[in-house]
C-alpha cells in the first residue's frame, strides 16, 4: 500500500523581556516517541483533514503549551479563493522542512508566532515546557545538537543564523 507524507504544523513562538529575545520549547514526551522523547522541540503537531492550517497551528498551540496565538508572521498575506464552492488557500511559512527517511514522514510548516496566556508546565506529549533565551538555546546547539529533535533542526539553525 503506498503511504503519504503527513502534513504538519510548528511554531517558534517570541517574546522579548527587558529586551532579550526568548522562544518557547519543550521536551518531548509522546506515546509512540520512543528515541525522541526527551528532545527538545517545538510545539507542532498533525494538520486535520481540511482544516485551515493556521487554526491548526492555534489548536496545536493550546493543546501543547495553553497559549493563545495572538499573531501569526504571513497570516495577513495569505491568498483565499473560493472556486466552485472549494475554499482554497496559499500562503508562505517561515520554513518548510521534509523528512526523507527515519520514523516519521512528515513535511513540517514552521511559523514564526507570538502568544499570550497561562503556561503549562506539561501535557499528555511534552514537559518542561518554558521559556529559553536565544542566547542558551544557541549554546545548546553548539554542545548538544543531538537534543534538539530532528524535524525542528533546520527552521531553528535559520531562526538562530547558525
Amino acid at each position: 500500500m503506498e503511504k503519504f507524507a503527513v502534513p504538519c504544523v510548528a511554531a517558534i513562538i517570541e517574546k522579548i523581556v527587558n529586551n532579550e529575545k526568548y522562544i518557547l520549547i519543550q521536551t518531548r514526551q509522546k506515546e509512540d516517541g520512543a528515541e525522541t522523547n526527551g528532545m527538545l522541540e517545538l510545539p507542532a503537531g498533525k494538520i486535520r483533514e481540511y482544516e485551515n492550517i493556521f487554526e491548526a497551528l492555534r489548536r496545536e498551540v493550546k493543546e501543547e503549551t495553553g497559549l493563545s496565538i495572538t499573531k501569526i508572521l504571513g497570516e495577513d498575506n495569505q491568498i483565499s479563493n473560493f472556486i466552485k464552492g472549494n475554499e482554497v488557500i496559499s500562503y508562505t511559512p517561515y520554513c518548510i522542512t521534509q523528512n526523507l527517511s527515519g520514523a516519521y514522514s512528515i513535511i513540517l510548516n514552521t511559523f514564526l508566532c507570538e502568544a499570550k496566556g497561562e503556561l503549562l508546565t506539561e501535557t499528555n506529549e511534552s514537559q518542561n515546557i518554558h521559556w529559553i533565551k536565544i542566547k542558551e538555546l544557541k549554546k545548546i546547539f553548539k554542545n548538544y545538537p543531538e537534543k534538539i529533535f530532528l524535524l525542528h533542526i533546520n527552521a531553528l539553525q535559520k531562526y538562530l543564523g547558525i
